[in-house]
Protein backbone atom coordinates (compact mmCIF):
# COMPACT_ATOMS: atom_id res chain seq x y z
CA UNK A 1 0.00 0.00 0.00
CA UNK A 2 2.79 2.42 0.86
CA UNK A 3 4.55 1.69 -2.45
CA UNK A 4 1.37 2.32 -4.43
CA UNK A 5 0.73 5.53 -2.52
CA UNK A 6 4.27 6.76 -3.10
CA UNK A 7 3.93 6.06 -6.82
CA UNK A 8 0.70 8.07 -6.97
CA UNK A 9 2.20 11.00 -5.09
CA UNK A 10 5.02 11.20 -7.64
CA UNK A 11 2.45 12.34 -10.20
CA UNK A 12 0.90 14.73 -7.67
CA UNK A 13 4.25 16.43 -7.01
CA UNK A 14 4.89 16.78 -10.75
CA UNK A 15 1.52 18.50 -11.00
CA UNK A 16 2.58 20.84 -8.19
CA UNK A 17 5.70 21.72 -10.19
CA UNK A 18 3.57 22.61 -13.22
CA UNK A 19 1.14 24.64 -11.11
CA UNK A 20 4.02 26.73 -9.73
CA UNK A 21 4.76 27.85 -13.28
CA UNK A 22 1.08 28.65 -13.81
CA UNK A 23 0.73 30.95 -10.81
CA UNK A 24 4.22 32.48 -10.48
CA UNK A 25 3.81 35.07 -13.23
CA UNK A 26 0.27 36.27 -12.45
CA UNK A 27 -0.23 38.26 -9.26
CA UNK A 28 -3.23 36.96 -7.31
CA UNK A 29 -3.65 33.74 -9.25
CA UNK A 30 -4.35 30.82 -6.90
CA UNK A 31 -4.36 27.06 -7.37
CA UNK A 32 -5.09 24.31 -4.86
CA UNK A 33 -3.84 20.79 -5.53
CA UNK A 34 -5.07 17.92 -3.35
CA UNK A 35 -3.51 14.57 -2.55
CA UNK A 36 -4.37 11.48 -0.50
CA UNK A 37 -1.86 9.85 1.82
CA UNK A 38 -2.03 7.47 4.75
CA UNK A 39 1.70 7.13 5.33
CA UNK A 40 3.32 10.50 4.45
CA UNK A 41 2.75 14.22 4.39
CA UNK A 42 3.77 17.34 2.50
CA UNK A 43 6.15 19.82 4.15
CA UNK A 44 7.62 23.17 3.15
CA UNK A 45 11.26 24.03 3.77
CA UNK A 46 11.96 27.75 3.52
CA UNK A 47 15.21 29.31 2.25
CA UNK A 48 16.70 26.01 1.10
CA UNK A 49 18.26 27.20 -2.18
CA UNK A 50 20.17 30.33 -3.13
CA UNK A 51 21.03 31.40 -6.67
CA UNK A 52 23.64 34.14 -7.16
CA UNK A 53 24.06 35.76 -10.57
CA UNK A 54 27.21 37.45 -11.87
CA UNK A 55 27.72 39.29 -15.18
CA UNK A 56 30.80 40.23 -17.18
CA UNK A 57 33.02 37.91 -15.21
CA UNK A 58 32.75 38.55 -11.47
CA UNK A 59 30.40 41.57 -11.32
CA UNK A 60 27.60 40.84 -8.86
CA UNK A 61 24.13 41.15 -10.39
CA UNK A 62 21.62 39.64 -7.93
CA UNK A 63 20.97 36.89 -5.39
CA UNK A 64 17.71 34.98 -4.90
CA UNK A 65 16.67 32.61 -2.10
CA UNK A 66 13.76 30.21 -2.39
CA UNK A 67 12.09 27.42 -0.46
CA UNK A 68 11.26 23.87 -1.58
CA UNK A 69 8.24 21.56 -1.25
CA UNK A 70 8.67 17.97 -0.04
CA UNK A 71 6.51 14.91 0.33
CA UNK A 72 8.04 12.91 3.18
CA UNK A 73 7.31 9.24 3.77
CA UNK A 74 9.02 7.53 6.75
CA UNK A 75 11.48 4.84 5.72
CA UNK A 76 9.78 2.58 8.25
CA UNK A 77 6.82 2.54 5.83
CA UNK A 78 8.64 2.55 2.50
CA UNK A 79 12.30 2.67 1.52
CA UNK A 80 14.43 2.24 -1.59
CA UNK A 81 17.78 2.46 0.18
CA UNK A 82 20.04 5.21 1.47
CA UNK A 83 21.20 7.65 -1.24
CA UNK A 84 18.52 6.46 -3.66
CA UNK A 85 17.90 9.07 -6.36
CA UNK A 86 15.36 9.22 -9.19
CA UNK A 87 14.81 12.15 -11.52
CA UNK A 88 11.13 12.66 -12.41
CA UNK A 89 11.11 15.93 -14.37
CA UNK A 90 13.15 17.09 -16.17
CA UNK A 91 15.33 14.09 -16.89
CA UNK A 92 18.65 15.97 -16.51
CA UNK A 93 19.97 17.46 -13.26
CA UNK A 94 20.84 21.00 -14.36
CA UNK A 95 19.35 23.97 -12.47
CA UNK A 96 19.28 25.95 -15.75
CA UNK A 97 16.88 24.81 -18.46
CA UNK A 98 16.62 26.47 -21.88
CA UNK A 99 13.58 27.04 -24.08
CA UNK A 100 9.99 28.24 -23.94
CA UNK A 101 8.74 24.86 -22.68
CA UNK A 102 11.52 24.41 -20.12
CA UNK A 103 10.34 23.77 -16.53
CA UNK A 104 10.93 26.13 -13.61
CA UNK A 105 10.78 23.30 -11.06
CA UNK A 106 12.83 20.15 -10.73
CA UNK A 107 10.97 17.15 -9.31
CA UNK A 108 12.93 14.17 -8.03
CA UNK A 109 13.04 11.40 -5.42
CA UNK A 110 15.78 11.36 -2.78
CA UNK A 111 16.43 9.09 0.19
CA UNK A 112 19.27 10.51 2.27
CA UNK A 113 19.90 9.25 5.80
CA UNK A 114 20.19 10.48 8.43
CA UNK A 115 18.76 14.01 8.37
CA UNK A 116 17.86 16.34 11.21
CA UNK A 117 14.13 16.37 10.51
CA UNK A 118 13.77 12.59 10.38
CA UNK A 119 14.40 9.59 8.17
CA UNK A 120 12.28 9.82 5.05
CA UNK A 121 12.19 8.97 1.41
CA UNK A 122 11.23 12.25 -0.19
CA UNK A 123 9.73 13.62 -3.38
CA UNK A 124 11.15 17.11 -3.83
CA UNK A 125 9.93 20.09 -5.84
CA UNK A 126 12.87 22.50 -6.15
CA UNK A 127 12.67 25.77 -8.13
CA UNK A 128 15.14 26.07 -11.00
CA UNK A 129 15.79 28.68 -13.68
CA UNK A 130 14.40 28.86 -17.22
CA UNK A 131 16.30 30.89 -19.83
CA UNK A 132 15.03 32.08 -23.21
CA UNK A 133 16.87 34.17 -25.74
CA UNK A 134 15.74 36.24 -28.71
CA UNK A 135 17.15 38.76 -31.16
CA UNK A 136 15.34 42.01 -31.91
CA UNK A 137 16.23 44.05 -34.99
CA UNK A 138 16.05 47.84 -34.60
CA UNK A 139 16.86 49.42 -37.91
CA UNK A 140 20.31 48.23 -38.87
CA UNK A 141 21.16 46.99 -35.38
CA UNK A 142 20.28 43.70 -33.72
CA UNK A 143 19.99 43.36 -29.95
CA UNK A 144 20.25 40.03 -28.13
CA UNK A 145 17.92 39.50 -25.17
CA UNK A 146 18.32 36.76 -22.58
CA UNK A 147 15.37 36.34 -20.20
CA UNK A 148 15.68 34.26 -17.03
CA UNK A 149 12.70 33.08 -14.94
CA UNK A 150 12.83 31.81 -11.35
CA UNK A 151 9.88 31.18 -8.99
CA UNK A 152 10.53 32.18 -5.37
CA UNK A 153 8.63 29.92 -2.96
CA UNK A 154 7.68 31.59 0.33
CA UNK A 155 5.91 30.13 3.34
CA UNK A 156 2.22 30.91 3.84
CA UNK A 157 -0.16 29.65 6.50
CA UNK A 158 -0.22 25.93 7.26
CA UNK A 159 -3.51 25.03 8.99
CA UNK A 160 -3.38 21.47 7.60
CA UNK A 161 -7.15 21.21 7.50
CA UNK A 162 -6.84 18.97 4.45
CA UNK A 163 -4.23 17.14 2.42
CA UNK A 164 -3.59 19.88 -0.10
CA UNK A 165 -1.17 22.53 -1.28
CA UNK A 166 -2.40 26.01 -2.17
CA UNK A 167 -0.18 28.18 -4.36
CA UNK A 168 -0.76 31.91 -4.79
CA UNK A 169 1.11 34.29 -7.07
CA UNK A 170 2.13 37.21 -4.88
CA UNK A 171 4.62 39.41 -6.71
CA UNK A 172 6.53 39.59 -9.99
CA UNK A 173 9.83 41.48 -10.24
CA UNK A 174 12.40 42.00 -12.97
CA UNK A 175 15.98 43.20 -12.91
CA UNK A 176 17.79 44.00 -16.13
CA UNK A 177 21.20 45.05 -17.38
CA UNK A 178 22.58 45.97 -20.79
CA UNK A 179 26.07 45.60 -22.22
CA UNK A 180 26.46 42.07 -20.87
CA UNK A 181 29.18 39.81 -22.25
CA UNK A 182 28.81 36.80 -19.94
CA UNK A 183 26.53 35.37 -17.25
CA UNK A 184 27.52 33.08 -14.39
CA UNK A 185 25.01 31.54 -11.97
CA UNK A 186 26.02 29.76 -8.77
CA UNK A 187 23.75 27.72 -6.51
CA UNK A 188 24.37 27.37 -2.77
CA UNK A 189 22.58 25.69 0.09
CA UNK A 190 21.73 27.88 3.13
CA UNK A 191 20.52 24.85 5.13
CA UNK A 192 23.31 22.41 4.36
CA UNK A 193 24.07 22.12 8.09
CA UNK A 194 20.77 20.26 8.61
CA UNK A 195 21.14 18.00 5.57
CA UNK A 196 19.79 20.07 2.68
CA UNK A 197 23.20 20.16 1.01
CA UNK A 198 24.70 19.55 -2.42
CA UNK A 199 24.27 15.78 -2.06
CA UNK A 200 20.59 16.22 -1.26
CA UNK A 201 19.87 18.40 -4.30
CA UNK A 202 22.24 16.45 -6.56
CA UNK A 203 22.57 19.15 -9.21
CA UNK A 204 24.70 18.36 -12.23
CA UNK A 205 26.86 21.43 -11.56
CA UNK A 206 26.84 24.10 -8.88
CA UNK A 207 28.06 26.75 -11.33
CA UNK A 208 26.63 27.34 -14.81
CA UNK A 209 28.04 29.73 -17.42
CA UNK A 210 25.82 31.24 -20.10
CA UNK A 211 27.62 32.40 -23.22
CA UNK A 212 25.91 35.54 -24.48
CA UNK A 213 26.95 37.73 -27.43
CA UNK A 214 28.81 40.89 -26.41
CA UNK A 215 26.44 43.76 -25.68
CA UNK A 216 23.45 41.57 -24.80
CA UNK A 217 20.60 42.65 -22.53
CA UNK A 218 19.61 40.29 -19.73
CA UNK A 219 16.35 40.37 -17.81
CA UNK A 220 15.90 38.26 -14.68
CA UNK A 221 12.26 37.69 -13.68
CA UNK A 222 11.23 36.35 -10.29
CA UNK A 223 7.71 35.39 -9.35
CA UNK A 224 6.94 35.01 -5.65
CA UNK A 225 4.65 32.07 -4.86
CA UNK A 226 3.08 31.76 -1.41
CA UNK A 227 2.86 28.09 -0.41
CA UNK A 228 0.18 27.09 2.12
CA UNK A 229 -0.35 23.55 3.35
CA UNK A 230 -3.83 22.22 4.07
CA UNK A 231 -5.57 25.42 2.99
CA UNK A 232 -8.27 25.39 0.32
CA UNK A 233 -8.85 28.66 -1.57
Amino acid sequence: MAENEFSAVKQFMQTVGLQIDDVAWTIGRTQTVSYSSKFGQVNFESSALNYTVYVNGTTYFASYTTGIILFNMPVSKYSLGNNYYESLHPSNRSFLQAGTSAPVSRVYVMEKLPMNDGNFIRIVVAPIIRVMNSTIFTGQESVNYFKFYLPILSSGSHPRYSQSITLRGSNVSVKSQSGVTSVKIEVSFPKESIGFDSDFFNFENQTVYVNVPSGSIIEFYTGEVIVSLGLHV
